[in-house]
């Protein structure tokens, strides 16, 4: 469990407003919900047999009441508590997100901790297809948003708990007779929850795997329906995405939609954000049946995902160096046309040797440096430095500048 110190949280805080922006206009309204819940809450919602209620949960008795408590391994469980004790959903549908820590006793590893940050929605109360495939879209926008590239989106289905439990039998059939090949893990889980053998990470597991039965083949006219929805929204849109008969997540609420959006820049730990539907949440933890659908990502891996497309996301395409009054005076106008044509510019301000300014527009990212001196002002021009190729540093009139900068910014659209 890890301090977030303060440069460190300025970044958290940075990304949480944005979040928050990005969640509201999409119709989400926050909620807060206890770190501490009964642990049977987590028991009914997760299962008995997942590696979360099995390994991973912190509970403990309560000595002054005898009570049984479990720190949130996550927020899904909890805000559909909430729904039910406070009649969230009496005047219909509702759409709600969460901030906030979890806690599970994991391996901790880059990307992985024991007390780790989510970010959720929860979109209570919706029973089409259209609403799994608006938080598909949300997603695909905010990453848009962030400048991160490399995400793509696996998705599955589930079907109804009937069409599971037909293929449940028959996956345990088969793993019958493979039993020879299994490892301890799916030995255990092949009577418990068989479905989790399917996303074993053991790489002698594969062959196995690969030739189970496939839950789609299982599903009804009803749950097919509603999975080509999902996906004809995503190809009306334009979101690119993989089928991953596979996938099966981690928790047992699920049905009929399940997805994740995964990267492979984060080694081990490439899912970003994941989660589906889970209509029988409500009925399962006490409530009456509501459908429902939802995701969950971590900050952490989102904050080093940012970190890794720091270069290519954040960096502006020019650094403005400036010395000398007239020079000083004429870069603002400089700046401002160099935006209209819809350039990112970072105007130096407060001074500085010429060297002192060209270290900074190094280490800023960007690709270009525009230099304006007092006798670049008095002639109408302004020298160009690119710093990430070997070209030598050149001058141009200021009213050639913004196709100087695209050149080096964009040579193979120039070359057209």
């Amino acid at each position: 469990m890890n301090d977030v110190l303060a440069e460190e949280a300025e970044r958290w805080e940075g990304l949480e407003d944005a979040l928050r922006a990005w969640l509201r206009g999409y119709g989400y309204r926050n909620i807060r919900t206890p770190i501490l819940e009964q642990t049977g809450l987590f028991r009914r919602a997760i299962g008995e047999a997942t590696d979360i209620v099995e390994k991973e949960m912190y509970s403990f008795v309560d000595e002054l009441n005898g009570e049984q408590l479990t720190l949130r391994p996550e927020a899904t469980a909890s805000t559909v508590r909430a729904a039910i004790q406070h009649s969230l959903l009496y005047n219909g549908p509702q759409r709600y997100y969460y901030f906030g820590p979890m806690f599970r006793h994991e391996r901790p590893q880059k990307g992985r901790y024991r007390q780790f940050h989510q970010v959720g929605a929860e979109a209570l109360g919706f029973p089409g297809p259209d609403v799994d495939a608006e938080m598909l879209l949300m997603c695909a926008r905010l990453w848009n948003d962030l400048g991160l590239e490399g995400l793509r989106l696996e998705l599955n289905s589930l079907g109804s708990s009937a069409e599971r439990a037909v293929y449940r039998g028959a996956l345990v059939d088969y793993l019958k007779l493979r039993e020879a090949d299994l490892d301890e893990d799916a030995l255990r889980r092949m009577h418990t929850n068989p479905l989790r053998v399917l996303d074993s990470k053991n790489p002698l597991m594969t062959g196995v795997i690969a030739e189970a039965p496939r839950l789609l083949e299982y599903l009804g006219a009803e749950s097919l329906a509603h999975f080509e929805g999902v996906q004809r929204i995503l190809k009306d849109t334009g979101i690119p995405y993989e089928i991953n008969p596979r996938l099966v997540r981690g928790l047992d609420y699920y049905n009929l939609t399940v997805f994740e959006w995964v990267t492979d820049r984060l080694g081990a730990q490439g899912t970003v954000c994941a989660g589906g539907r889970y209509d029988g949440l409500f009925e399962q933890i006490g409530g009456k049946p509501q459908p429902a659908c939802g995701w969950a990502m971590g900050i952490e891996r989102l904050l080093t995902l940012l970190e890794t497309n720091t270069m290519s996301s954040q960096a502006p395409d020019v650094y403005l160096v400036n010395q000398g009054d007239e020079a000083a005076r004429l870069a603002f106008r400089v700046a401002e046309a160099l935006r209209d044509y819809g350039f990112s510019v970072v105007h130096h301000c407060g001074g500085g040797s010429f060297k002192s300014q060209m270290k900074k527009a190094d280490a800023s990212g960007a690709a270009v440096a525009v230099i304006l001196g007092d006798e670049e002002a008095r002639a109408g021009e302004a020298s160009i430095k690119p710093l990430r190729e070997t070209r030598e540093q050149f001058r141009v009139g200021l009213d050639a500048l913004p196709e100087a900068v695209a050149d080096i910014l964009y040579p193979e659209e120039s070359e057209v």
